[in-house]
């Protein structure tokens, strides 16, 4: 089964298994703080609301009181009072702040007897003001709310303050949270890793004896006369404990991925042409006895990346097996090495003109269920082939479509370009379509 084509940058199973945990944890972070800080400010909402309400309330309060009872030449303090009687204006001792008293407003109330309430924004504070009949005058009462002001601009500071405290505490106990949380996520993972490895080490001997017993078997089959529908059946048994081992091994390989990073080799400088070159040497005769054309096309120069020799080699010879598994006889196999002028890394190209697949098959999932009639089945082949690649700090890309031909194209950093001091060390795999 052959793979669509691949993000730019892909993600390997194990760093998306650590990608979920890390999500996971800034999620659960996120959630807290996020609650704390609504709680913080709807606590501070509130209590801002009740002041300014309060204030409001108050002031409604003082105006109507001096409104009733009040004297111009004495009133309250931030109050000032003034008096239309018979047609004449009367003021107090202090003087009114600029732009008062509103003649207009105590025209209007002593034309139609109707009171009126007025907030005016002037002189950097705010001023409500109060115009109302009192017997046959009109009487118009200004309250200078800077105080109140004050207070809300004291009150909001606090507030300002408490939810930056609250932020932190929030973030604090987010990532605290958040980490308490996910661990058992973290370790059921890890045991789950730890389960594989160990059950596939278990299987790895009796399945290969049992592969081992089931060649011997076939063998002898053929040399006793056995009829051809038991020897069928025996190299079909054959067949079967060879994939059974290749899963075994892909697990494994897995298992070793995920395993932390001191335990993994050092890298070296590879020549990628030289490892394609032999690949491709390797895989001649097959190629001939199948009628398949095979080519390389490589720069005399060598291209050295940073990597494990046996892993590159795996991945070039398991891409060449792939497209000979699904290239017919007279079909054909172009492999090219070069440096590519975009960036400072070696690109692999395996393309071919067999069977193909369809675009939208996710085969660099595990164990993914192909579209299209056949539903194709991926196993873990192309998932693990692709997390060698990017173990190295490289990207795959595929592309085709059915009955076109396939199209593989491994990237790696070049020697000279920042690449990953530890590389991840596959084991054997087979990469299938």
């Amino acid at each position: 089964m052959r793979a669509r084509r691949s993000a730019p940058a892909g993600i390997s199973w194990i760093a998306a298994e650590r990608a979920v945990v890390a999500r996971a944890r800034r999620r659960v972070g996120v959630l807290v703080g996020l609650a704390v800080t609504v709680l913080v400010t709807s606590v501070g909402g509130v209590c801002y609301g009740v002041l300014v309400r309060g204030q409001e309330r108050q002031i409604e309060r003082e105006l109507a009181y001096t409104a009733s009872q009040g004297d111009p030449s004495g009133p309250p303090g931030c109050t000032w009072l003034f008096l239309l009687h018979d047609g004449r204006l009367v003021t107090g001792r202090v003087p009114a702040p600029p732009g008062f008293p509103l003649t207009g407003a105590l025209e209007t109330t002593a034309a139609t007897r109707t009171s009126s309430t007025t907030v005016i924004e002037r002189n950097g504070t705010v001023y409500h003001v109060l115009t109302q009949p009192r017997g046959d005058d009109v009487i118009q009462a200004i309250f200078d709310a800077r105080y109140q002001l004050a207070d809300r601009r004291h009150l909001l500071l606090a507030l300002a303050v408490a939810e930056l405290v609250g932020l932190l505490a929030a973030i604090a106990s987010g990532l605290l949270v958040g980490r308490l949380a996910v661990a058992p996520l973290a370790e059921a993972l890890a045991r789950q890793r730890r389960f594989i490895t160990d059950v596939s080490h278990e299987l790895r001997t009796p399945i290969a004896q049992v592969h081992t017993r089931a060649q011997v078997l076939a063998r002898r089959a053929g040399n006793a006369g056995v009829p051809a529908d038991y020897r069928t059946e025996l190299d079909r048994l054959v067949g079967t404990t060879r994939r059974l081992g290749e899963v075994v091994n892909d697990l494994l390989l897995s298992a070793r991925l995920a395993a932390v990073p001191g335990d993994q080799p050092a890298t070296a400088p590879v020549d990628l042409a030289e490892l394609a070159e032999t690949a491709v040497v390797a895989e001649t005769d097959r190629a001939g006895e199948q009628g398949v054309t095979l080519t390389l096309d490589r720069p005399d120069e060598p291209l050295p990346v940073p990597g494990v020799e046996s892993a590159l080699r795996r991945v070039i010879s398991e891409l060449l097996t792939n497209a000979l598994t699904h290239t017919p006889a007279g079909g054909r196999i172009d492999v090219t090495v070069h440096r590519p002028a975009d960036g400072d890394v070696a690109e692999l190209v395996v393309a071919d003109t067999g069977s193909g697949f369809d675009p939208a098959d996710r085969i660099f999932d595990r164990f993914h269920s192909g579209v299209g009639p056949e539903r194709r089945h991926a196993g873990l082949g192309l998932a693990l082939l692709r997390e060698v690649v990017t173990g190295h700090g490289g990207t795959i890309d595929a592309r085709s479509h059915p009955g076109q031909g396939a199209r593989f194209a491994v990237r790696l950093p070049l020697r000279s370009s920042p690449a990953p001091s530890v590389t991840r060390l596959p084991g054997p795999t087979t990469v299938d379509r």
